[in-house]
């Protein structure tokens, strides 16, 4: 039962952080689509923080110890309120705000930047795994999401196959995203 919980909090934190990544795609591209996105994995947050909470409750009868089921129960709460944050940040953009002048130059004058690019069919990254491209080494960006028509692959791994057409979002180094857009368009 604790590696299933362990295995519940890292999916839990993963998803809220790729939430908030998604969120600031989503703001800085005014893109619907992503804040949909965002506004998906919320639903899936919240289940997995109702289920953490059921199994620390259930732990705490075991051993006895409600001291850390209620640490438990809070950490989830901490993460699920992260999660809700990045719903925040894209439901400006469901609801068609514009974001303050302020925010704006302050998210694009971060050190971290995100960036969202297709790949050409003449792009060294097609047909290559994330692994076998060298990106993260080779650009210091990391891919947090591909967009493949309809479908999206969040979290993409090292095993995760790029095609043409793909659309890709990755975070990282503002000197980077220069790097990163040159092999995405076969450059």
């Amino acid at each position: 039962m604790k590696e299933k919980i362990e295995e519940q909090f890292l999916k839990l934190k993963d998803t809220s952080e790729l939430m908030i990544d998604l969120a600031y795609s989503a703001l800085l591209y005014d893109n619907k689509e992503i804040a949909k996105e965002v506004l998906e994995l919320e639903g899936v947050v919240d289940k997995l923080n109702y289920k953490i909470q059921r199994a620390a409750f259930s732990l705490s009868l075991e051993d006895q110890n409600v001291n850390k089921a209620l640490a438990m129960i809070r950490l989830a709460y901490s993460i699920e309120a992260i999660a809700d944050a990045a719903m925040e940040i894209a439901d400006v953009v469901l609801r068609d705000i514009e974001p303050h002048p302020i925010f704006k130059m302050s998210v694009m004058d971060s050190d971290v930047i995100i960036a969202k690019t297709p790949v050409k069919k003449s792009s060294y990254l097609a047909n290559k795994t994330l692994g076998q491209s060298h990106l993260m080494t080779e650009t210091g960006m990391w891919v947090i999401a591909v967009n493949r028509g309809k479908t999206w692959i969040y979290g993409p791994d090292e095993n995760t196959k790029i095609k043409s057409g793909d659309v890709l979002f990755a975070r990282g180094p503002r000197e980077g995203e220069k790097e990163f857009l040159k092999l995405t368009k076969g450059k």
